[in-house]
């Protein structure tokens, strides 16, 4: 689903008019419209505020399940090959290559967020987006993942 559609049924489902959406949004009805038509679409963090107002994950936007994604830095991992492996070398049905090899992650004792701070960039490249989007994006995503879960609850 595009994103135009993503957002145009979001507002359905909360049966408001562009008008009442935009007002939630503190944005006009005509940038709610250009959504909508596909002429712009939300950036990161109003893709952020429109999940929160609107109580919607934000894997919504992604269209693939999360199980498709590295539960640690939410890379798609479609093909085996991107997989980890785990202690005995079978590979992981949770964890890319890059995060997880031998049954431990690769990066280890890091938090969270030095875990973000650390990968941005790389997810801003691969995303076409600014570091600071990936930032923001990857600060929204990650508690949700399996890896950092515990973390986000405690803090």
């Amino acid at each position: 689903m595009a994103m135009k559609d993503i957002v145009a049924t979001i507002r359905k489902e909360s049966g408001l008019t562009q008008e009442e959406m935009a007002r939630r949004l503190y944005v006009t009805r005509q940038a709610v419209s250009r959504w909508e038509t596909g002429e712009t679409a939300p950036g990161i963090d109003m893709i952020k505020l429109i999940c929160t107002v609107f109580s919607v994950p934000l894997e919504r936007f992604f269209e693939m399940p999360m199980e498709y994604y590295c539960q640690c830095c939410s890379m798609p991992i479609p093909d085996p090959s991107l997989h980890g492996t785990e202690a005995d070398g079978s590979p992981s049905d949770h964890y890319c290559k890059y995060c997880y090899d031998g049954g431990d992650f690769t990066a280890k004792d890091v938090s969270m967020d030095d875990f973000i701070e650390a990968t941005a960039q790389l997810e801003a490249d691969a995303m076409g987006i600014s570091r600071e989007e990936a930032v923001s994006l990857m600060g929204t995503l990650l508690p949700h993942l399996d890896r950092w879960r515990g973390e986000a609850a405690q803090g």
